[in-house]
């Protein structure tokens, strides 16, 4: 079993950085719940997020919201892995539904397009993306992965995120 875990770690590791942006994350399984708000995952194919662990373990999450939340609170949803211990950070993205390194997405809120969890980060690969969704969608701001704090995470869960 521990093979297995490590080959699965080396091929995401060595196909992370597919394309321009893209990378490879194996799919959430049927039975896959999302850790922050119980929701199976898999019914939500265009908004998955997903953490890879370097041993291999990996979280599915149904948007980059729940994501975002696990991210700054990974003891508390998964108490055997820190912060220091993932190896990739994905969201899907919205125009070309493929997998995305989190790190270098653009994040729209306050658009007119809810996710599965209501008003959710939508995701986008590159900042002309984040600009035409913006204008298509009344969006109120495009943020960078290091700027999705707790008050954007909070403003969303009320519905008001800026």
């Amino acid at each position: 079993m521990r093979l297995f875990t490590a080959l699965l770690l080396s091929l995401f590791l060595l196909s992370a950085r597919a394309g321009a942006g893209e990378v490879v994350v194996a799919p959430p399984g049927p039975n896959s719940v999302c850790p922050v708000c119980g929701m199976f995952v898999a019914k939500y194919p265009e908004w998955v997020a997903a953490a890879v662990f370097k041993d291999g373990h990996a979280h599915y999450f149904d948007g980059a919201k729940d994501l975002f939340k696990f991210l700054r609170e990974v003891g508390r949803f998964d108490p055997g892995h820190s912060p220091a211990d993932i190896a990739i950070v994905a969201v899907t993205d919205y125009y070309g539904v493929k997998t995305i390194d989190a790190r270098g997405a653009f994040f729209v809120t306050g658009s007119d397009v809810l996710g599965p969890m209501g008003h959710e980060l939508v995701a986008l690969a590159t900042k002309a993306d984040a600009d035409e969704f913006m204008a298509d969608h009344k969006g109120r701001r495009i943020l960078s992965f290091d700027e999705v704090g707790a008050e954007i995470l909070k403003g969303l869960d009320k519905g008001s995120a800026k």
